[in-house]
């Protein structure tokens, strides 16, 4: 499973691209190197957001699995209180 320590690791990448992006931008416009740093970018931001999205989805799901057992062994706890009653 990816963490956050991850997308740690992809912020400080995607600074570095930026820094090279700013630097090649003021030596002169070499189109072709812009467009790589740019392409680099893009993937980095792309690993970032599937992450994030994984991360959330596993956050969702552990959620949801909690919050069902809370529910089942209430349910179980009333209905069991509700049989001693009658």
């Amino acid at each position: 499973m990816t963490s956050i320590q991850d997308v740690e690791q992809v912020a400080d990448d995607l600074e570095s691209l930026v820094a090279e992006l700013r630097s090649e931008l003021k030596k002169g416009a070499d189109f072709e190197r812009l467009t790589q740093i740019s392409d680099e970018i893009s993937e980095h931001a792309d690993n970032a957001a599937q992450t994030f999205s994984s991360v959330n989805e596993t956050l969702m799901s552990r959620i949801g699995e909690l919050s069902g057992k809370g529910r089942s062994s209430g349910k179980s706890a009333s209905s069991s209180g509700s049989q001693a009653k009658t």
